[in-house]
Formats: C-alpha cells, structure tokens, sequence
C-alpha cells in the first residue's frame, strides 16, 4: 500500500493506542496527543503535494484488486481534507494543553481526540461505501463519547440528540447501502461510477434515483442540511468548547464531502432531478441556518447556526455541477472549516475570560484586549465573505458559477445570506466587543494566556494567509474540481481502466 495513503491512517491510531496505554500521566497524553496533531498535519502537507505532483493515488490494503479489494483513494479533493483535518487537529490539540480541565483528560480525551482522527481520514481516503460506513461508526462513536466527557447535565442531554440522530443516518445508511449492492452488486464507488455510465444496458434508473435520496437523507442528517439540521444547535454548544470547535470544523464537513463525493462520482445519470434538488435544500439550509444565528444570543449557538448556514453554500456548489462550482466547493469547505474552528475558540477565550457565552452580558472587549478583537475580526469577517479574505474567494467562485449556470435564484440567495452573515457577526462584534462592559467593571488582559491565544491566531491568521495568496489556491482547487467534474482519472486509477 502507497505509504503516503496509510500514514494518515497510522498515525493517528497509533497515538490514540500511546495515549491509551499512558492513561495513567496526563503528561505523557498531551505530550502524545500534540505530536501526533503535528505528525499528521505534515503527513497531510506531504500527501497533498504527493497527489499534486502524480496525480490520484490509489491502492489495496490485502492483495484482491479493485473492486474486490478494500481500497484507499487520494484525489485533491481527499488529500485537500487530509490536510484540513492535520491543520485542526494540531490547533485544537495546541489549545486543549492549556485550557481543558485535567479530569476530562485522565478519562480519555486525548485518546478519543486521535480515535475521531482516524475515522475523519479514513473516511475521505476510503474508496468504498460501506468502509466510510465504517468510519462514520468510529468516527460516531468517539464523538459521542467526547461529547458526552465530564457527565454535565447539558452536556448528557446534547450527547443523546446527537447519538440519537446520528443512529437514524446509520440505520438510513447502512439500508442504503444493501439495497445498492443488491441492484449493482458492487460498492466500490470508482466501479459503481463505472457501471452507472452504462445505465443504457438496462440497469433501472428509477432504483437508483431513489437510492440517491436515500443516501441524500443519510449524509444531509450528519451534513445538517435542511430540514435535517435541528439535532446540531441543540448539541454542538453543550460541550467544552475545544470539542465543540473540533466538531465545528470537521464532522459536518465530513458529512458534506460524502455528499460531494457520492453525488458527482456515483449519483449523476439523472442530474434534472437529484442535482435540482440539491440546489432547492441548499437555498432553504442557506436561509434557515442565518435566521437561527440572527435570533441568537448565546455566541455558540449562534455560531452554530452559522454551520448549518455555511453548508448551504457547499451544496449550492454541488447542485450546480460545474468545475468552477466544484472548485467553489474545495475553497470553501476549507475556508469555512478554519473560519469557524477559530470563532469557536475565540468563544472558548471570552468564556473563560468573562465566564458567560451570554452577548447581553458581555461588552468592553475591545478596549481591554484588542488582540482577541483581531481574533475574532478576521474569521468573522471572512465567514461574511469579505476581501482580502478567503471567504470571498470561496463565495466569489460559487456567485460566478451560478451566474454562469444560469440560477439567479441561488446567487441572490446566496448574497443575502453572506449580508445576514455579516449583520451576526457585528451583532457579536457590537455585544462583545464594542459596547461598554455591562457590569462596569473591565475585562483583565490575557498576559499569560498566550496558550488560548497562539493556535486561535495560527487559524485566524490562516483565513487571511489564504485570501492573499488566492491565486495558488484557485490553481489546486480549479483542478481539484476538474478531477470532480470529470472522474476518468479517479476511476482509472482504483480500476486501471476506463468504460
């Protein structure tokens, strides 16, 4: 097996195993815990160039060939989210040292952290259906745990909507699942995709649209689409803020390039129908996400919302099916990955800070601790959509696809929710920030905090390293939605050979 496919996979297991077997020294975790962040962000870094260099890596974990075989695939696109996910992690990872509570790391963090990993890269690496079935299952149950990790009222109460809801995108998935491999005979997805271009031989096209809704259903609950979305805001707020932030950044999008993968590679024989309705679910998540953000005045919640918002954007580029829409798609995940993993820390800062989530109760932010306002400013401003950042860049690319599309309804939509987007943000800036502090009395500096403050400024600092050197960045994800929109490369490199 192509090395450069198995380390994303290796590394985080074996320091989830490390971090098991050193249960015992909290020490030895973090120690554990940060350098397998850092390990698997370089391996991201070297897979994406490994990729970029030779084009779509593939390869066999046993000596079966596809598509018998359980196979391991690297596009752009995939080695992009390997590196996203290194670049969290290791953010994450550098944050929790300093502000998680000693307790939740002897009881497992640190393991459960690098658990997630693996299920996250094994999932955008797979090349087979029912192995991210699989992964998702490890990637569900970490989650749960983490979620679930201190025994707090709200948090056990959080944990069981989102168990409960992610049980029912199983079940939805793993029935979709046998009722694809009874009509096709086969879920490796680069020979599904292969099969799918001789629908004309009498394979039945109504079967598979319907399969398609089937795993829309199953990836739109764990993506949070509309109107699958409720479990998520009434979850995500709920545990300590490094595992929401973690959450934030990866387990939806994972959820969304599921989407993207299956529904430009498998799902494209009847586009009229499947990819119209992604567009209509993508214009309501848009419009729901926003106006649940705009009413809120906890800041998790409303940056919760904000998720649920941004991935109407993602599908509002794979419903549209074009290289440069798919390409938005690429920018876009990985801006709004960075953008909203930064605000979730920023929140974890100012409650730790202040001691409340609550906007009402806050205020004076500005004055006292100008570089947390810096923080705070370019993420959200990117999440907005503003230039230079890379937020503009993203949604730049998805307005001149849809222009060029022909679907004004998308694109209006689309700029009034980055408008909306931007109204919340000042409504936090306003509250938080800019008003006097309500209590009169105000906020301390954060001299010896620069643990919070280093990896929330590294991924801060990213949105704008990003929307400045834009030009490199397009190149990678131009061709990341060629290989997209036209999967030959993809299927010749699992099969060897091209219908």
């Amino acid at each position: 097996m192509n090395l450069w496919l198995a380390l994303p996979l290796i590394i985080p297991l074996l320091a989830a195993i490390l971090c098991v077997l050193t249960r015992r020294s909290v020490r030895a975790q973090r120690a554990i815990g940060l350098t397998g962040a850092l390990a698997l962000f370089l391996v991201g870094g070297g897979l994406l160039l490994e990729v970029w260099r030779n084009g779509t890596l593939a390869a066999q974990m046993d000596n079966w060939p596809a598509p018998f075989g359980v196979t391991f695939v690297a596009d752009l696109f995939s080695a992009s989210m390997v590196l996203l996910t290194g670049t969290i992690a290791l953010a994450v990872a550098s944050y929790s040292l300093f502000s998680l509570d000693p307790e939740r790391e002897r009881f497992g963090y640190h393991a459960l952290f690098h658990f997630l990993l693996v299920g996250a890269c094994g999932a955008f690496l797979t090349g087979d259906l029912f192995n991210l079935y699989v992964w998702f299952e490890v990637m569900l149950v970490s989650s749960f745990v983490l979620m679930a990790l201190g025994g707090g009222r709200a948090q056990m109460a959080g944990a069981i909507k989102y168990v409960t809801l992610n049980l029912v995108s199983s079940a939805l998935f793993l029935a979709a699942l046998g009722l694809l491999y009874g009509t096709m005979g086969t879920l490796n997805m680069a020979d599904l995709a292969a099969k799918l271009l001789a629908l004309d031989d009498g394979l039945p096209v109504g079967m598979i649209t319907a399969l398609a809704v089937l795993f829309l259903a199953a990836f739109g609950i764990k993506a949070a689409i509309f109107p699958l979305f409720f479990w998520l805001p009434a979850s995500y707020h709920t545990p300590p803020v490094e595992v929401s932030a973690l959450f934030a950044g990866l387990l939806t999008k994972i959820g969304a390039y599921s989407l993207v993968r299956i529904f430009s590679l498998i799902f494209v024989h009847d586009t009229d129908f499947t990819h119209n309705l992604l567009l209509i679910l993508a214009g309501l998540t848009m419009l729901t996400g926003v106006l649940g953000a705009v009413a809120q005045y906890d800041m998790r919640r409303l940056l919760s919302f904000h998720i649920i918002s941004q991935i109407g954007y993602l599908l509002m580029g794979l419903g549209l099916l074009t290289q440069l829409s798919l390409a938005g798609v690429v920018v876009f995940i990985v801006h709004v990955s960075l953008a909203k993993t930064a605000l979730f820390l920023v929140s974890g800062i100012i409650s730790r800070t202040r001691g409340t989530y609550d906007l009402r109760r806050l205020g004076g932010l500005y004055r006292t601790q100008p570089a947390l306002a810096a923080l705070f400013l370019l993420p959200a401003l990117s999440l907005a959509g503003l230039p230079p950042l890379s937020g503009f860049f993203g949604k730049l690319t998805l307005i001149e696809a849809g222009l060029a599309a022909r679907s004004p309804v998308i694109v209006a939509l689309a700029l009034g929710v980055s408008l909306l987007t931007l109204f919340s943000m000042m409504k936090i800036w306003t509250e938080a920030f800019w008003k006097p502090d309500p209590s009169g009395v105000e906020a301390p500096r954060l001299p010896s905090r620069a643990g919070w403050m280093i990896p929330t400024a590294f991924l801060s600092g990213l949105t704008l390293v990003i929307g400045l050197g834009a030009g490199p960045v397009m190149t990678v994800a131009l061709r990341a939605g060629a290989q997209l929109a036209h999967p030959g490369s993809y299927i010749l490199a699992v099969l060897g050979t091209y219908p």
